[in-house]
This record gives C-alpha cells, sequence and structure tokens, in this order.
C-alpha cells in the first residue's frame, strides 16, 4: 500500500495514520540475511510489499539509522518500525455484534466464538464476521494487520481463538504459532468407532477438482494431528484432537481421511443423520483449550470453553442411545 494513502491534502502524513511504534531486535539465528528478508520473518502479520513500502519510505530504522532492505544483518540490531494503520474497508466496520470474552488485558483478547460466525470477511460474508465485532468492541484494533486476529477457526467450528491487542503482541503470537508452541486442542464427534488413540501426520493442499475443499495429498503441506478417543458409542466416538500444525481444515481433512468424518460436516462427511447417528446441523467441533505464552507476562496461560450447548445435546442423545 502506498503511502499517498495516509496522506491529507497537504501531503503530509495523517497523525491518526501512525500506530504505535514496534520494537524488535534481530535474532542471531538471522544473522547474514538481508535487512528485508528478515524484517519480512519477523513481522509476518505485514506483507513483503508492505515492509518494502515502508522500508523505502524511511520508515522502519535499524540501531537507530535508515537502511537499505538488501543490507546485511549482524544479529543483535535493534529495529524500530513506525506502523501505518491500514485505512478500512467498507466491509471492516464496527458492529455491535455481542462478543463471548474469556480473557481480556492490555496485550490479547481471548474470545469464545460460536457456532455459525464468521472470523473474517469474505466472499459471501462481507459483514457480520468476528472482525467487525472485534472493532465495535475495541476501536484500537483498526491499527493492526487483520485487526489483530492472528489464527481462525472455520465458520461452523465454536471454541477458543486468541486476538492480538497491539502489533508487539500480534507479533509474538505469530511466531508462537510458527514456532508450533501455541497448544490448541479441540473435542469432536467422529462417526464411527475410533479405538485407540492415533496419529495422524499426512500433508494438505487444495483438493485436485473440488477447489472449494482441501484434501490429504501429496504436494500439500505438512500436518499432524494427534487424535485421543474419550468416549465410544459404537457409531461415533467423542475424541480430543491436538493439533501441531494449523493447516485449513485440518482436524475435518485428517478424521475424513481415516475413514472417520466429524459427524454434521457437510463437506467431508454428511449432515443427515442416520438409524444409530443424529441429524446434526454443522460439524461437531469445538476449540475447547488453548494455552500460550502470554506476550506481556512471558507467562504461560492456558484457558478453556466449556461445550456449546448443541454438543451437549447430541451427546446427550447418543447417550441415550446406548443405554
Amino acid at each position: 500500500m502506498s503511502r499517498a494513502n495516509y496522506s491529507g491534502a497537504d501531503g503530509a502524513l495523517r497523525d491518526d495514520a501512525v500506530g504505535t511504534p514496534l520494537e524488535l531486535r534481530v535474532p542471531p539465528d538471522l544473522a547474514g540475511l538481508r535487512f528485508d528478508q528478515a524484517l519480512a520473518q519477523l513481522v509476518p502479520q505485514h506483507s513483503r510489499s508492505r515492509l518494502k513500502d515502508w522500508i523505502d519510505a524511511g520508515r522502519v530504522t535499524l540501531d537507530g539509522a535508515i537502511a537499505e532492505g538488501k543490507r546485511r544483518l549482524s544479529g543483535g540490531e535493534r529495529i524500530v518500525i513506525k506502523v501505518l494503520q491500514e485505512p478500512l474497508a467498507v466491509a471492516d466496520m464496527p458492529q455491535a455484534i455481542e462478543l463471548a470474552i474469556v480473557h481480556e488485558d492490555d496485550a490479547i483478547l481471548v474470545v469464545d466464538k460460536p457456532p455459525g460466525l464468521v472470523v473474517h470477511p469474505g466472499s459471501g460474508n462481507r459483514d457480520g464476521t468476528l472482525l467487525n465485532a472485534l472493532l465495535h468492541h475495541a476501536p484500537q484494533l483498526a491499527a493492526l494487520a487483520r485487526a489483530g486476529i492472528v489464527h481462525r477457526l472455520d465458520k461452523d467450528t465454536s471454541g477458543l481463538l486468541v486476538v492480538a491487542k497491539t502489533a508487539i503482541a500480534q507479533t509474538d503470537l505469530v511466531r508462537q504459532l510458527q514456532a508450533r508452541t501455541v497448544k490448541r486442542e479441540y473435542v469432536a464427534l467422529a462417526q464411527g468407532d475410533v479405538a485407540r488413540p492415533t496419529t495422524i501426520d499426512a500433508p494438505i493442499g487444495r483438493h485436485p477438482r473440488v477447489r472449494t475443499t482441501m484434501a490429504v495429498v501429496a504436494s500439500g503441506k505438512p500436518a499432524r494431528t494427534h487424535v485421543t478417543p474419550l468416549e465410544r458409542f459404537g457409531a461415533a466416538t467423542l475424541v480430543q484432537c491436538t493439533l501441531e500444525t494449523g493447516r485449513t481444515h485440518q482436524i475435518r481433512v485428517h478424521l475424513a481421511a481415516i475413514e472417520h468424518p466429524l459427524i454434521g460436516d457437510p463437506a467431508y462427511g454428511r449432515r443427515r443423520g442416520t438409524a444409530m447417528v443424529p441429524a446434526f446441523h454443522r460439524q461437531a467441533l469445538h476449540a475447547i483449550r488453548l494455552a500460550f505464552i502470554h506476550p506481556q507476562t512471558k507467562r504461560r496461560r492456558q484457558w478453556e470453553a466449556p461445550l456449546p450447548d448443541d454438543m451437549k445435546r447430541l451427546l446427550s442423545q447418543l447417550r441415550a442411545a446406548q443405554q
């Protein structure tokens, strides 16, 4: 995005376009890289083209001086980025949508997302999203890329996700996700009898024919899911799924690949019920537990979200059918 998007009628940079400066220290493992390459790794929430614009405009300094993108780093240098606030698109406007807030402080916001709520505006969902709700709840999030959202849940998946409230917290959380140190646990109701714990290690990529879905494909990105049965009903199993990676539709694709698709999953299973398994209106998947190092306190924190009412009812039906 060009600097002109942030300028007033006189060509000067608008005061409200400048966010809180982001200060970073180049870690030793990035020594030898070009400045622009290292910067892209350190702040992946901003696109390479945006970072290049900021470097070219002198909005990024290295040890207090303007530096070219091609400069080689030694490690330990201090980077300061004068972050520019991205103008809101028409779709990205605040809307008074109720949020179930599990935790909030100056750095982060942990939300229990209900099923049916889209996380980010996109094709077919231009507003009425979690992002719109966040901008209403905390207007300062407009200064952050994607309003501080660092990971997503599918529209019809319920449960916990974390939102950063500052650029420093967002960078920290993105790094933790990349390092796979964020613990994300889900509970799901899968079709069939999952008799024993298993780890599904299979690459996921775009389906070669149905482009709106994902699939296990040799050319896909590495993906690993740990599956543990919690309660078995014969025709269905309550399972716990722990992610090591965060690919699109990962749990849904992996369970379908071992012939235990989620109950109610319209894309990878079947929404209609059977004689043994009741019908369900969405994929029976809930992000029940989330843990990570708090970006501000540097202490590990964990949160849990109880099963939503619709999954509780489904569990009760399955238990009653066994009696």
